[in-house]
């Protein structure tokens, strides 16, 4: 018997695919044997050597410029990976801002705006010009990389967790309302993982021993995540093997949430 292709013919299209997360998630797709096109915001040495590691997998990885805040940049990265690859299969956001952890109170206007216009705006845009695609390509599957913080509200992370909130009805109207045309949406809420934007608040003393400690004690599972986790739970929902699933909100966290 012929094992069914762990994904479809095409591409996966993922944003923020030269960050730690994105790139992992890019890696465990290929390795799946489909085609990806990754996006980079400014670090163009970054994206280049991250497509040269996953084209030695023996697939084609192309890469693309892209501000989540540009309506243009986004409608741009959807058509050139569209054009190269023949068609998406996938579409996985692991895009955002680059914030700080302030608490409420001490949110300032531009973080605020920065955030809304790149992490909710730009999820919006890419979800909206995808549906085309996706609809006259008979389907396909957007992956939206969420936080765990939608299950515990964790002080300090309101500029991170408030437009992945929205966006999550954004994930649920699209799967309600799109199935009919073989659209599948479902999102993974991260918890601590060991890159990114967690080791640069780290290395500036935000996340101190004392932090750790407490967080880990919360932990059903005595540690904190890698990037290959999200990736294979993306992966998941990008491929075939998750056909009959949407609306989820699959949580990635050590128990984190529980």
């Amino acid at each position: 018997m012929t094992l069914a292709a762990e994904f479809d013919q095409g591409a996966s299209l993922v944003f923020g695919g030269s960050g730690g997360i994105g790139a992992a998630i890019a890696t465990r797709i290929a390795q799946g044997g489909s085609d990806v096109a990754i996006t980079y915001r400014s670090n163009n040495a970054r994206a280049e050597q991250a497509a040269a590691t996953i084209a030695e997998l023996g697939v084609k990885c192309t890469i693309h410029a892209v501000d989540i805040a540009s309506k243009e940049q986004i409608q741009a990265a959807i058509h050139e990976a569209a054009e190269r690859h023949g068609r998406l299969h996938s579409v996985v956001v692991a895009a955002g801002s680059d914030i700080k952890q302030p608490f409420l109170a001490e949110v300032t206007d531009a973080q605020w705006e920065e955030v809304i216009e790149g992490d909710l705006n730009g999820f919006f845009r890419i979800v909206k010009n995808i549906i085309p695609h996706f609809r006259s390509h008979g389907g396909g599957s957007l992956v939206h990389i969420s936080s765990a913080g939608l299950g515990r509200t964790p002080p300090r992370d309101v500029l991170s967790v408030a437009p992945k909130a929205a966006n999550e009805a954004l994930v649920q109207y699209l799967a309600k309302e799109e199935g009919v045309h073989g659209i599948r949406a479902n999102s993974v809420a991260v918890g601590v993982i060991e890159t990114g934007i967690f080791k640069r608040l780290e290395a500036e003393g935000v996340f101190d021993a004392a932090w750790k400690e407490a967080v880990l004690a919360t932990l059903p599972i005595k540690h904190f995540g890698q990037p290959e986790d999200i990736a294979e739970a993306a992966a998941f929902f990008a491929s075939n093997r998750s056909k009959y699933v949407t609306g989820q909100l699959l949580f990635v966290d050590g128990g984190y949430a529980v």
